[in-house]
């Protein structure tokens, strides 16, 4: 398999390529300690901020009615740091190679997974193995996902467990069957942990004594709708000042028009692009 990227080592093209292979093969990868030091330092305390904003702005009740246990959602509305991960060489590549150079973001969402005791662990959707993307599609990949370890991910810090292999597989494996077979995928901080969306996977319990931090992009293909309309919640000042690469993913080039002055205008200005699935 050939990957191309652009400004990374040899070293690391060749570890792009055997990810996307043990992808292929089993469903999810680890390409180790991509970011560094300082940049998982910044995003700490980034996440940290967007944490504290989005608490104030939707309040503890809305949160908790949700269900969800320290997820953070539209990070890149309250700090620009979030956007740096969708520059990433070993990102782009991961997508390009996987569900195309027009794919779009359909989520960031930052994970700041508290520590419980194991009878404490409340039971939510992340704990419960489930597919990022639902439907199977007899092996066509519509969707990836790539979380990014802000800390390391450990065996008892509830580091994601996966079920290798069930990407393959076109029902929902016996839970029985899941939970014997699951297997926390660990890494350092800084690894990129990469999957395909259909592979059965959940969060697992968190007893450290102390928070885990982790960011999950899901990319599918350009015509797949987004979680959030990142280009809506941004803006477009915001949307303007980015490069073009991180424009296209989140989905800058596949907006649907609003009217007919927005439908016939010349192709370099049509809100939709060609060519993009």
């Amino acid at each position: 398999m050939t990957v191309h990227t652009h400004g990374v080592s040899a070293s690391t093209d060749i570890a792009v390529a055997n990810a996307l292979e043990a992808i292929r093969l089993v469903g999810y990868a680890v390409i180790p300690s991509v970011l560094d030091e300082r940049f998982v330092a910044e995003i700490t305390a980034s996440m940290h901020r967007a944490h504290a904003r989005i608490v104030a702005e939707v309040g503890h009740e809305r949160l908790e009615r949700a269900g969800e246990m320290g997820v953070l959602r539209a990070m890149m509305r309250y700090d620009a740091t979030f956007f740096r991960l969708l520059e990433q060489p070993e990102v782009l590549a991961l997508v390009d190679a996987t569900v195309g150079e027009h794919a779009i973001l359909h989520l960031q969402n930052g994970f700041i997974l508290p520590s419980h005791s194991p009878e404490a662990t409340p039971r939510v959707f992340q704990n419960v193995f489930h597919r990022d993307f639902p439907r199977y599609l007899n092996g066509y990949v519509a969707s990836v996902n790539v979380m990014v370890a802000i800390d390391p991910f450990t065996a008892d810090n509830g580091a994601t467990l996966v079920v290798p292999g069930s990407h393959r597989q076109p029902d929902r494996p016996e839970t029985a069957y899941m939970e014997r077979s699951a297997i926390p995928v660990t890494c350092p901080a800084g690894s990129l942990v990469a999957f395909d969306s259909t592979l059965w996977h959940a969060a697992g319990q968190n007893t450290s004594g102390a928070e885990r931090l982790a960011i999950n992009h899901q990319f599918t293909r350009s015509w797949i709708k987004q979680q959030i309309d990142y280009v809506r919640t941004l803006g477009d000042e915001t949307m303007l000042g980015l490069p073009p690469r991180t424009q296209q993913i989140l989905g800058w080039y596949t907006r649907v028009v609003t009217s007919l002055d927005e439908y016939y205008q010349p192709q370099e200005r049509r809100l939709y692009r060609s060519g993009q699935g």
